[in-house]
């Protein structure tokens, strides 16, 4: 689908359209007449700023100017066909101008409900499918084979999976790659210490836990045995029958131990590669650069030059090869983006990787664009960096003995811990104990991700499993009762009432109260906040946006009837608002990668 239609347009969207025809009225840039939603709700619901800045084009003073425009809209609207300001159909209730040239807006109720029933009417709930027709891949995850994953493996699998299914929810086929760790000298050092052993037979991942940290500390400790790990790598990387054999063994094993905790934490893949399915397009690769005059050697090394002229400092050569012939990760990265080019032809692919590395791939992006592995545009090469998860210390979150986590101990913890929350608020308490385990695994998931995500993406956090597992504040938890009490709201109403009758234009009927506003207009932000968390991957935003829905549902639920309302069409209109706050907010949830249980 090309460009939005009027379903997908937000309130915002639109009165700014309107907004910047006044301005052009004028003989101003239209881009002024944007609109944005009013950080002051006490006195406005939406403000328009542009006046101060048209001020210095039309050398006026902004107040003149912002007089001109609210006269353009109130004594003849820029839209074909609108009426005047207050009347029928117009989507002005009020047009203030404040200060020093805010132009305040509140809009009418009719436009509000006209709002609502298009997104509810719409399959995408409003959403814009900007992403309709192009393919973006994302490469999250990054597992390494023979190790078992640790909590440093939970923000780029959880931010990762939630921005797969961000995109995908707005139109874009979207492809996960988990990219792991399975090539190089790590896996020489697992080969050869499996010789030393005499082991030829298969291994578990409990003997692949205990072999390579004790090859890793032995080649590091002498210099003979990392030259059999490095015989054994180049062995592996020539096509050895033998060390190919062991290396697939103990790279299905260890495959099979991570889909099992990726599925214990709801993350999902497309493609299961690795760097070694970057491997044959390597030596091609490099033989081209080198032709192109790319690639350059230095000191017996071949690398890349990234650096610019605009750089403001210093930005180091991709190394291709180093002296002794070794590839590095630079090298297998790029090779990763032919292979991806060539395999799906994306419009977008997009790194969700610590934010140490981001000079690492700025000069990844670099070296691909300056070699022509990609066009000058496409595709789109995108790092989403991320901050660290810290224990109270504000270090790297480890085990109470100082150690690594295990990423399967850390959701076992949080399982344990959900299930006392419920024991507390007495939740789940009429459920058999299957029932009870998985909405404890689910609350469990929803406080784990909430907890991270909530958190801007690139900043530090600190994981406190008692604070996000609470069942009140800015919690998983906490959204996911709010969702649940909805649902229940609904089954309670059933067949009891019917349900809002369309209008002869098609429109659901909406009745909108003074009770009724504040989440009216807060359900009609939802395409302005996703649209937001997509364009700069920010699942903070949504995040945001789902705890304030909640919270003013929260309100709404406390300060109105509505089962009990006697007003058939109010009633009706208020079961129709709680739908589609339920509608919206497990939509948001849902692209978080929380799922929402049917009852707690």
């Amino acid at each position: 689908m090309a460009g939005k239609t009027a379903l997908m347009t937000s309130l915002a969207e639109k009165l700014s359209d309107i907004v910047g025809a006044a301005f052009a009225a004028q003989g101003l840039p239209v881009e002024l007449g944007a609109v944005r939603v009013s950080d002051r709700p006490d006195l406005c619901q939406f403000q328009c700023n542009g006046a101060m800045a048209a001020a210095k084009l039309a050398k006026k003073n902004p107040r003149e100017v912002a007089q001109g425009v609210v006269e353009v809209l109130k004594e003849c609207p820029p839209t074909p066909s609108l009426p005047p300001v207050g009347g029928e159909g117009n989507p002005f209730q009020k047009i203030e101008i404040a200060g020093p040239g805010f132009i305040n807006i509140d809009v009418s109720d009719a436009f509000i409900a006209r709002q609502l029933a298009a997104m509810q009417g719409d399959e995408h709930a409003g959403v814009a499918q900007s992403g309709a027709g192009q393919t973006v891949v994302l490469d999250y995850g990054g597992p390494n084979i023979a190790k078992p994953m640790h909590v440093g493996h939970l923000r780029s699998s959880i931010i990762g999976d939630s921005l797969r299914r961000t995109m995908k929810a707005a139109g874009y086929k979207t492809i996960g790659d988990v990219h792991m760790g399975d090539w190089g000298t790590p896996m020489g050092m697992i080969l050869s210490e499996l010789e030393i052993l005499g082991h030829d037979g298969p291994v578990s991942m409990e003997q692949l836990a205990e072999i390579y940290p004790k090859a890793s500390s032995d080649c590091k400790a002498d210099e003979a045995r990392m030259e059999k790990a490095r015989a054994a790598t180049k062995g592996l990387q020539d096509g050895d029958e033998t060390y190919t054999r062991k290396w697939r063994q103990f790279i299905d094993i260890s495959i099979e131990g991570m889909r099992g905790n990726f599925d214990a934490l709801g993350v999902h893949f497309d493609e299961w590669k690795g760097e070694s399915d970057a491997h044959p397009f390597i030596a091609a690769m490099i033989e081209d650069l080198k032709a192109g005059g790319w690639a350059v050697e230095s000191d017996g090394a071949w690398v890349v030059p990234v650096e610019r002229e605009t750089d403001k400092k210093e930005m180091p050569p991709l190394i291709l090869l180093k002296s002794d012939g070794a590839v590095l990760y630079g090298t297998t990265d790029l090779a990763t983006i032919i292979d991806r080019v060539r395999t799906h032809n994306p419009d977008k692919i997009v790194y969700v990787v610590d934010q140490r590395q981001s000079l690492h791939f700025e000069q990844v992006f670099r070296a691909a664009r300056k070699g022509g592995l990609v066009g000058e545009d496409r595709p789109e090469l995108t790092f989403a960096g991320f901050g660290t998860m810290n224990g109270a210390d504000g270090k790297p979150f480890k085990t109470r003995a100082g150690g690594v986590m295990k990423l399967e101990d850390l959701i076992a913890m949080g399982v344990e811990k959900a299930r006392a929350r419920l024991e507390e608020a007495n939740l789940a308490a009429d459920m058999d104990e299957a029932e009870r385990e998985e909405i404890a695994h689910k609350v469990a998931l929803a406080a784990i991700k909430f907890a991270d995500l909530q958190n801007q993406r690139q900043s530090d956090y600190v994981f406190d499993l008692d604070r996000m597992t609470s069942f009140e504040g800015k919690t998983g938890p906490y959204l996911l009762y709010q969702a649940v009490r909805i649902q229940s709201l609904l089954r309670k109403a059933g067949e009891a009432f019917p349900s809002p009758q369309p209008s002869p234009q098609g429109e659901e009927v909406f009745v909108i109260a003074d009770e009724d506003r504040a989440l009216a207009l807060l359900l009609a932000e939802l395409p302005d906040h996703f649209e937001l968390a997509l364009k700069n991957y920010m699942p903070h935003v949504l995040c945001d946006y789902a705890y304030r829905l909640a919270q003013e549902f929260s309100s709404f639920y406390g300060n109105c009837h509505i089962l009990s309302e006697e007003d058939e069409a109010l009633r009706a209109s208020r079961l129709t608002l709680c739908a589609l706050t339920h509608r919206q907010l497990c939509l948001v949830l849902s692209v978080l990668g929380i799922e929402v249980p049917e009852r707690m």
